[in-house]
C-alpha cells in the first residue's frame, strides 16, 4: 500500500472513531447527550471458596458441638448475639442493641430484624430455647459448663436445679434478658461462641433430629447456609440470602472437602482443587514446611492454643504424679518443634498461652530435663511398689489420625525408651471415634489440643474444674483449684483475679494431669487473590468478609 495512502487512512479512522465517539457510541465516562455514560466492566471473579476441613464435624448442633471442625462450620452457618469481628473484637450481631445493668450483672438484648433460612423470624425465644436445650442434663451437652456464667445454669446441669430457674428469659419476640452470677468482663465474647447460638426452636420443637443432616430441617440464620451434607466426603454452603447483612457477603459458596492426608491436601492447593492449604481446619505436611517457608508462600500466625498429651488419672501407672511428671519432664519439645512440627511453635511447659500469661514462655519445668525425670520416675515407682519400669502394666498412647500427629507420638514413643526405659505401643483412631474414646477414659495418653474459645486465661483451666466435665478427658480434680477458680469469678479487680488464675494454674502444673507440648501457631498458603479471611488470634476462621479479586 502506498505510504501517503497508509497516513491518510489512518488519519481518517482516527477522525471517524473520534465521531463515532461524540455521537454516543462507546462511553468510557462522564455524560453525553444521549444519557450517563457507564464505566467498563471487569470480568466478574468467580466467588466461590474451595477449603478442607480435615474430618467429618461430629456435630453440627450448636448445643452438642465440641471441636474445631464443627466450629468452623457453625461460625459461617450461625449467628449468636455478637460475632468476633475481622479485628477480633465482639460486635453486635443478632443483637441490635445490649444495655448491661450498674452492677454487671444483667444484659438485655435487644433482637435486630432477621430470619432464619426457611422464612421464620429470629427472636428472643430461639436463644433461650438453645441455651437451656444445652443445660438440661439429658441432651449431655460436653460444653453446657460455657454457660455457668448464667444464674442458675450450673444448678441446672449438674445439681438438680430447675430450667425455669436459669437467668436466661425472653421478654417478648425481640428481648431477651440475661442474668450472670458475677460480673463477667468477657461475656459479649462468649455470645459469639457456638455453645451460644440460636436454634430456630419452632423447627427443633417439631423434628429432634434437625441437625443431622442439610435439608429443610437444617435452618440457620449466619452468612451462609448449609445446602449439602456428604457424610465423610464434603459439605456445601451457600450464601444466605436471606442474612440480615447479605450485601456485606461476597462468597457464593464454600466447599469444605474432608481429606485427611495433609499430601494430598497441599497436591490438591498445588493444582488448584484448593484455594487454602494447612491451618486453621486442614493440615502442611511437615516435610513441606521449609520448602514453603523458603519460597516466602507460608504464612505463620501465633495462637492460644496448647498442644498437650493428656493421663487418664484414674488408671495405674498415672494415677501417680510422680509418673505424670517423669513422663512429662522426659520429652524434648524443642526437638519436636524444629524437626517435625517445624511451624515456629513455642515449648509449652504450662497450660495457658504466653498471649495471656507472658510468664508462660519460661513455663513452670525445663524442656527435656532428662535428669528431674528420672527422679520422679524413682519416687513413682517406690510409691506403686513396682520394681522397675518392666512391671508397669502396658502403656499406649492414643493419638488421632493425623501424619504430624504420627510422627510426633513415634518421637515421644522413642523419647520414653531412651530416657525413662519405658515401652510404648501407638495407638490411632479417626477423630470421631477417637474424640470419644477420651471422654470416656478410654485410654492411658492420650493427645489433643485446646485452642481458646475467647481470650480469657480461664478459658484454659475451667475445663479441668471438675473430673466429669465434657472436656476434661483425664479424670483429675482438686479442691484447691475449684477454689481458686471460684474466687477468680468473684474477684472484680482485674490484676487480683489474674493472681489467683495463675495460682490455680500453678496448683494444676504441680499435680500434672497433661503433659503440655507446645503452644501453637496456624501456618498455611493461600490463593494469592483471597483476601479477607479472618483467622483470629484464638485460631478460628470466618468467611463472612472474604472475597476473590
Amino acid at each position: 500500500m502506498n505510504k501517503k495512502f497508509l497516513v491518510f487512512f489512518s488519519i481518517l479512522l482516527v477522525f471517524s472513531m473520534f465521531l463515532t465517539a461524540c455521537s454516543g457510541g462507546k462511553k468510557t465516562g462522564g455524560e453525553t447527550a444521549t444519557g450517563p455514560e457507564k464505566t467498563e466492566e471487569k470480568p466478574e471473579v468467580p466467588q466461590d471458596l474451595r477449603i478442607n476441613i480435615n474430618t467429618e464435624p461430629p456435630s453440627l448442633h450448636p448445643g452438642l458441638a465440641k471441636d474445631s471442625t464443627s466450629g468452623t462450620v457453625l461460625r459461617q452457618t450461625f449467628e449468636g448475639l455478637t460475632r468476633i469481628n475481622a479485628e477480633g473484637k465482639a460486635e453486635d450481631a443478632a443483637a441490635e442493641k445490649i444495655a448491661v445493668s450498674d452492677d454487671q450483672k444483667v444484659y438485655t438484648f435487644t433482637l435486630r430484624d432477621a430470619v432464619w433460612s426457611n422464612d421464620d423470624p429470629v427472636t428472643a425465644k430461639d436463644f433461650e430455647y438453645a441455651w437451656k436445650w444445652a443445660l438440661d442434663p439429658e441432651n449431655q451437652s460436653e460444653y453446657a459448663y460455657q454457660l455457668y456464667y448464667i444464674k442458675g445454669a450450673r444448678a441446672a446441669n449438674a445439681e438438680g436445679g430447675s430450667l425455669d430457674e436459669v437467668g436466661v428469659k425472653a421478654l417478648d419476640e425481640k428481648t431477651l434478658e440475661v442474668t450472670l452470677e458475677n460480673p463477667t468482663p468477657y461475656f459479649l465474647e462468649l455470645t459469639a461462641f457456638y455453645t451460644y447460638l440460636p436454634i430456630n426452636s419452632k423447627v427443633a420443637e417439631a423434628n429432634p433430629n434437625w441437625a443431622n443432616d442439610a435439608g429443610d430441617n437444617y435452618t440457620s440464620n449466619g452468612p451462609f447456609v448449609m445446602t449439602e451434607w456428604s457424610h465423610s466426603d464434603k459439605i456445601l454452603l451457600k450464601k444466605n440470602e436471606k442474612y440480615w447483612d447479605a450485601k456485606t457477603v461476597k462468597l457464593n459458596t464454600i466447599e469444605m472437602v474432608m481429606i485427611n492426608d495433609s499430601n494430598t491436601e497441599l497436591s490438591m492447593f498445588e493444582n488448584g482443587e484448593l484455594d487454602w492449604a494447612g491451618s486453621p481446619n486442614g493440615n502442611l505436611p511437615t516435610d513441606a514446611m521449609q520448602t514453603l517457608k523458603d519460597e516466602g508462600r507460608l504464612t505463620t500466625q501465633p495462637i492460644a492454643g496448647v498442644y498437650n498429651y493428656k493421663f487418664n488419672t484414674t488408671v495405674e501407672p498415672f494415677n501417680n504424679v510422680n509418673i505424670r511428671k517423669a513422663f512429662a519432664h522426659a520429652i524434648n519439645r524443642q526437638e519436636i518443634i524444629d524437626n517435625i512440627a517445624q511451624g515456629e511453635q513455642l515449648p509449652a511447659m504450662a497450660i495457658v498461652p504466653p498471649s495471656m500469661f507472658p510468664d508462660n514462655e519460661k513455663g513452670f519445668f525445663s524442656d527435656n530435663d532428662v535428669e528431674k525425670a528420672k527422679e520422679y520416675l524413682q519416687k513413682g515407682l517406690e510409691e506403686l511398689g513396682y520394681k522397675d519400669v518392666s512391671e508397669f502394666p502396658a502403656v499406649t498412647l492414643s493419638f488421632n489420625t493425623l501424619e504430624l500427629h504420627q510422627k510426633i507420638a513415634q518421637a515421644v514413643q522413642d523419647m520414653w525408651k531412651q530416657n525413662l526405659g519405658v515401652e510404648v505401643t501407638l495407638d490411632n483412631q479417626e477423630w470421631a471415634v477417637y474424640i470419644d474414646k477420651l471422654h470416656s477414659l478410654d485410654y492411658q495418653i492420650g493427645r489433643l489440643g485446646w485452642l481458646g474459645d475467647f481470650n480469657d486465661a480461664i478459658n484454659f483451666l475451667e475445663l479441668y474444674r471438675d473430673a466429669d466435665g465434657g472436656n476434661n478427658d483425664t479424670g483429675w480434680e482438686s479442691k484447691e483449684f475449684q477454689d481458686l477458680l471460684a474466687k477468680s469469678s468473684l474477684e472484680a479487680d482485674h490484676e487480683k483475679r489474674q493472681q489467683l488464675l495463675k495460682d490455680a494454674e500453678a496448683v494444676f502444673m504441680e499435680d500434672m494431669p497433661v503433659a503440655p507440648i507446645y503452644f501453637y501457631t496456624n501456618n498455611w498458603i493461600q490463593n494469592e487473590s483471597l483476601k479477607g479471611v479472618a483467622v483470629s488470634g484464638l485460631g478460628d476462621v470466618q468467611y463472612k468478609w472474604a472475597y476473590f479479586e
